[in-house]
């Protein structure tokens, strides 16, 4: 794993072993959370009615692109799919979020047009709004050009419906088939690594340099499809989905290995999505090899649907009938490890 990527392991670990520390003040009262050890992507409190799943995220430094273009209303969909993917990872469905916009000062056009996409993000998502701040912290938050400068984040609120238990890796077995949902932007990580390396190759104009038919910065800025509304519709047809998982940071190493941990089993994938164009031209660029850009970048699968194998072909179809796109990616084995076939290499990856 790269070494940045192991230092923000290693600092979540940190976080998280202090957060649990407090769980104990919940306990035998409603809202205790739930000590699991396995495929969590959000987190769950009993003792509640139906059980509850939180999580928060936010949309880190993609925020430069839209200062870049001048364009903030595609950005909700990037805040909103990084929290209610996350839900729908642990087959939750998501009922309401709050934000928080730290802000160097308020300009109220391109609040607007922030909210304008937060609005269309959270229909799409089919999750309520609740609340929010707009915190003025004036040259405590930097940015690129003129303007406001923002950091975003969010927490999002889900339920497990009644007759619907969390979906957390544990009922994975061999042989049991993986789908794969397409993604064709970077979603909201890696975009560090991509600064650099596009910044060390085109200078500080890099997001008006031409890649195909496209700029740099109309390839990254491209938003994040939200995938909660397929995982909300697949549980009320009725599929049982074994695992689910939300490729973000750390990529499908990261991602698709939290899954696989409660079984120890592993994973062979041979007909993945293709990276997009910008995706290998951003590895050449940066000087990665094929493992370094499967663990910064999701290279072109956003989400990781684990279901039995006969079940396997009847989700893809429901998904591509409902314009996501999906295939059939490859298996589940009884050897730990994810190794991924890819046209012109196989990598390799431990599941830690």
């Amino acid at each position: 794993m790269p070494q940045d990527l192991r230092q923000q392991d290693d600092a979540s670990a940190i976080a998280y072993g202090w957060a649990q520390r407090t769980w104990a003040v919940r306990d035998d009262k409603a809202g205790r959370p739930v000590a699991a050890k396995v495929g969590q992507f959000s987190s769950w409190l009993q003792g509640l009615g139906d059980n509850v799943a939180v999580t928060s995220d936010g949309i880190g430094t993609k925020i430069e692109l839209a200062e870049r273009l001048g364009r903030y209303d595609t950005l909700g969909l990037d805040l909103v799919a990084m929290v209610v993917d996350d839900l729908a990872a642990n087959g939750a469905e998501p009922v309401a979020l709050t934000n928080t916009l730290d802000v160097d000062v308020v300009d109220s056009r391109t609040i607007d047009r922030l909210m304008q996409g937060l609005h269309d993000a959270a229909w799409q998502a089919g999750t309520a709004v609740v609340g929010g701040e707009i915190a003025e912290l004036g040259s405590r938050i930097g940015g690129w050009g003129a303007g406001m400068h923002f950091n975003w984040c969010a927490t999002a609120v889900g339920l497990f419906r009644r007759g619907w238990q969390p979906v957390d890796g544990s009922a994975v077995r061999p042989g049991d088939a993986v789908v794969a949902l397409q993604s064709t932007s970077f979603r909201s990580n890696g975009f560090s690594a991509l600064r650099r390396a596009l910044g060390a190759r085109h200078g500080d104009g890099w997001h008006e340099v031409a890649l195909d038919d496209r700029t740099w910065g109309q390839w990254l800025l491209d938003p994040c499809r939200i995938y909660c509304p397929l995982v909300v519709a697949l549980r009320e047809t009725g599929f049982n989905l074994h695992g689910l998982s939300h490729i973000t940071g750390g990529g499908i190493p990261s991602k698709f290995g939290r899954t696989l941990k409660a079984s120890g089993l592993g994973a062979s994938l041979d007909d993945l999505w293709a990276p997009t164009l910008a995706m290998t031209s951003a590895q050449a660029l940066a000087g990665f090899d094929g493992a370094a850009a499967w663990q910064y970048w999701n290279m072109g699968n956003g989400f990781l649907v684990t279901v039995g194998a006969a079940d396997a072909e009847a989700v893809a179809a429901f998904a591509n009938e409902r314009g996501f796109a999906a295939r059939v990616a490859g298996r589940i084995t009884p050897a730990p490890g994810i190794e991924l076939k890819l046209p012109n290499e196989t990598l390799r990856f431990e599941v830690g």
